[in-house]
């Protein structure tokens, strides 16, 4: 029984003490988010923020007078069409990477993974030189291709993984009952390996949703994705932070609701990129 219960106290100041610090230091900051954007604005500096006659007027404004819906829709676009162009250039060239052996292969692979260690600021203005040549400044087309430029490298390298779990065998049989290397990899490899795709689109999809740096300086008064709309909220002389915490709960739900709704194909993927059959 003494060893039971010294185990158990082991536990508690082991385990779960330092889970529930860790858990109370993640929650906190949303929690008080969510408490300022329930706040009445006069009630912020005089009482602080609390569910007492909590309303729901800061959300209410940001749709009504700040535009949030079309913020909102914009960064769903550019988000969207980050994973179409993305997804279907990663996948294409995985599988070439995985299938294929070339000249290269390995110095091509690494300078996928080079890139992600350069920080953005040094692409900005390449970029925007290529993006007003083009006549694609502040469009949609434009934060699409710049956000491509961070997703698909790191795709490439997941997406390689995934598809180096799958037998090459499996393909050689496909395309010897008649299908070609096309028709393999559309009917044979994806579907096999589509945990990884789905892992690989949400992982773009956010990197897209939250990307703030290209969205303000490709970005301007048409386009405005809503990491940008949110620092709009900020002031020279004044912080609205009713608006701006209820602009931060709103831009972080449908990230968070697309990961709950896909959260176990989402961690079968990653473990599945993980171990080689």
């Amino acid at each position: 029984m003494a060893l039971k219960k010294r185990s158990l106290g082991r536990r508690l100041l082991i385990v779960d003490l330092p889970m529930l610090l860790v858990l109370a230091f993640t929650l906190g900051p949303y929690l008080w988010m969510f408490l300022t954007s329930v706040t009445q604005q006069s009630q912020l500096f005089t009482e602080g923020p609390s569910l007492w006659n909590a309303t729901l007027e800061n959300y209410a404004r940001l749709f009504r007078t700040v535009g949030f819906a079309e913020n909102l829709l914009d960064s769903f676009i550019i988000s969207a069409g980050t994973v179409a162009v993305g997804l279907s250039l990663s996948v294409t060239a995985a599988y070439s990477f995985s299938r294929f052996n070339f000249r290269g292969k390995r110095i091509l692979m690494l300078q996928f993974l080079l890139i992600n260690m350069f920080p953005l600021v040094l692409l900005i203005l390449p970029l925007f030189i290529f993006m007003r040549i083009l006549g694609l400044l502040d469009t949609h087309l434009a934060l699409i291709i710049a956000n491509s430029t961070i997703a698909i490298p790191f795709s490439v390298w997941m997406m390689v993984s995934y598809m180096n779990g799958i037998p090459r065998s499996l393909d050689e049989a496909a395309m010897t009952d008649g299908c070609t290397r096309m028709q393999a990899l559309r009917r044979v490899v994806l579907p096999l390996c589509l945990p990884g795709i789905i892992a690989t689109a949400i992982y773009i999809f956010i990197t897209a949703w939250n990307e703030y740096l290209y969205a303000l300086t490709l970005g301007g008064r048409n386009v405005r994705p809503i990491t940008v709309a949110v620092q709009t909220l900020i002031g020279e002389y004044e912080v609205q932070w009713g608006l701006l915490t209820a602009g931060g709960i709103v831009g972080a739900m449908p990230a968070t609701v697309l990961f709950l709704v896909v959260q176990k194909r989402l961690i079968s993927g990653l473990t599945q990129g993980a171990v080689k059959g």
